[in-house]
């Protein structure tokens, strides 16, 4: 059964109050989840209880994403002003340096505060930022198509076009190797979450110029990367270890873009392997 949503009100010193929705459940060292572009807390489910078992589990909706309302008026959505906002966030809730995980630009963020020392450990999977020109071009191409057929499609029919496998596919083919697992109900939320996102169209603008290109280090990170990502491709894990020397990358066999749901059992064995790394080397600090 999933955990009811709850608000978290944060009041940054230096920047105007906002609110996050968020989902919290288990008990220990906390394990922070970042979505990705135009998608929801949700996508976490399939490896929330996993965790659960041994840690606190957090799931966030970005800012302007899922139940998360828009930034105040003027606010950016770019990485130096949301980073910040993530962390006031994670003061909030009481979680003092968590472990982070982030999926696409959720993983974008995860590397961020890694870098800005705000976290325990980092696991990233498929995170934004490591393109060639070409390749982010690709990728936010793909993504306006698919929040230009959220915003033209009515309810009945996304929800018509969920019912069948052929039709989920059509829907989230291209973040999902398995499109046609995914349950009609979660098909017909995250279409409307990506259509009703305010976030989205200033996220993806403030995204033009960004390319991730510095080092994590001192900091246990993975990187995870599906071989079947139609929207960021395989070979941009590569690039990824070649600016983060230090982190662990690891293929994850049959998955796409958002592995959570293609294989929710290696997704969570590879973010707790990276979590216990991340308490280890807290303790010996």
């Amino acid at each position: 059964m999933a955990t009811p949503v709850s608000f978290a009100h944060v009041t940054p010193a230096d920047r105007p109050p906002f609110t996050v929705a968020y989902e919290r459940k288990g008990a220990g060292e906390p394990v922070v989840l970042l979505h990705g572009i135009g998608h929801h807390l949700q996508a976490w489910r399939p490896v929330c209880d996993i965790l659960a078992a041994s840690h606190e589990v957090i799931a966030l909706d970005l800012p302007g994403f899922g139940a998360s309302p828009a930034l105040p008026g003027g606010s950016s959505y770019d990485l130096p002003s949301v980073v910040p906002l993530l962390i006031a966030a994670f003061a909030e809730l009481g979680a003092d340096r968590p472990h982070v995980v982030g999926n696409s630009l959720g993983g974008l963020l995860a590397l961020e505060l890694g870098r800005a020392r705000a976290v325990r450990s980092v696991t990233a999977l498929s995170p934004a930022g490591f393109w060639t020109p070409a390749e982010r071009r690709y990728a936010f191409g793909v993504l306006r198509g698919m929040y230009a057929g959220a915003q033209a499609l009515p309810d009945p029919v996304v929800e018509s076009l969920a019912r069948t496998a052929l039709g989920r596919a059509s829907l989230t083919g291209t973040i999902y190797a398995h499109p046609g697992r995914r349950s009609a109900e979660a098909v017909v939320a995250e279409t409307r979450a990506l259509r009703e996102a305010p976030g989205f169209g200033p996220t993806l603008a403030a995204g033009r110029e960004v390319r991730f290109t510095t080092d994590v280090p001192d900091l246990p990170v993975t990187i995870g990367w599906g071989s079947r990502d139609r929207l960021l491709l395989p070979r941009q894990g590569v690039r990824a270890k070649h600016t983060i020397p230090g982190a662990r990358l690891v293929r994850l066999p049959g998955c796409g873009h958002v592995p959570m749901h293609d294989d929710p059992a290696l997704v969570a064995r590879v973010i707790l392997d990276t979590v216990h790394q991340g308490a280890s080397w807290t303790a010996a600090s």
